[in-house]
């Protein structure tokens, strides 16, 4: 049975869209959600984490010339927030049924993606999210098959994201809202997608579409320059989920 929570759903999918220091990758991250043939409702949420370049002039041409500009709303935090609770607070405005997410410097390359997603979800009540297939843009600019991340068997049950780690690329995923409460510990991860998925799962399990629809920038975001000391990023991780399921038993 699925809990939902007391979450106001106003529209059927809302975008969301952490950014920080994104300047040369935003444009083609929001108009890859602006072009998305969809026969609902949308909105993007583009949360800017108080970047020192010119992310906010990108979005304000877009905003002043894209015919479907009405979608986007755009805030600059006026001091850096920090990447998780960023992201807390643009889930926080989403009033969608559904959530999807793209960061800054991710894109989209299917226009029917959100409508598949919407479909998939509405016909399998089982799950509680779905992600798919994504390419993967390499430093060099080459696009490649995804070679950071293997679905495993039985992809779809939470045992198995806690055990393997996560397989999951954010700008593949789409949730249902109203499920979660993020707690405090949250704020705590270097990492916050998996954890997400690990509450998510609580109430149901995982789709998968086998479609690439989505291209992830590998090596060039804030957080793969964070990523020096993976083995205290592994661990940290670990312990929080680990916190997060105790939790609940």
């Amino acid at each position: 049975r699925i809990i939902f929570n007391e979450k106001k759903i106003i529209m059927k999918v809302s975008v969301i869209m952490i950014t920080y220091g994104h300047e040369k990758f935003l444009t083609q991250a929001i108009e890859g959600v602006l072009m998305q043939e969809v026969n609902f409702d949308i909105e993007l949420i583009v949360a800017d984490d108080c970047s020192p370049d010119k992310t906010k002039e990108v979005v304000e041409k877009i905003i002043n010339t894209h015919p479907k500009s009405h979608l986007i709303r755009y805030t600059k935090h006026s001091v850096n927030k920090g990447m998780q609770p960023n992201f807390i607070w643009a889930y926080q405005q989403c009033k969608g049924e559904y959530i999807a997410l793209c960061e800054g410097d991710d894109y989209w390359i299917d226009n029917k993606k959100l409508q598949k997603q919407v479909d998939f979800l509405e016909a399998e009540s089982q799950y509680v999210m779905c992600f798919h297939k994504v390419d993967v843009l390499k430093t060099n600019g080459e696009i490649v098959d995804d070679f950071l991340t293997k679905v495993p068997e039985q992809f779809q049950l939470r045992e198995t994201l806690l055990a393997k780690g996560n397989y999951i690329h954010a700008p593949s995923v789409m949730f249902r809202n109203n499920l979660i409460t993020i707690p405090d510990i949250f704020h705590q991860s270097p990492i916050g997608d998996c954890l997400l998925y690990a509450l998510l799962t609580k109430y149901g399990n995982i789709g998968y579409i086998q479609e690439s629809m989505a291209v992830y920038r590998h090596n060039v975001g804030v957080l793969s320059k964070e990523l020096d000391n993976s083995l205290k990023n592994a661990l940290t991780m670990n312990l929080i989920l680990l916190k997060i399921v105790d939790n609940e038993k």
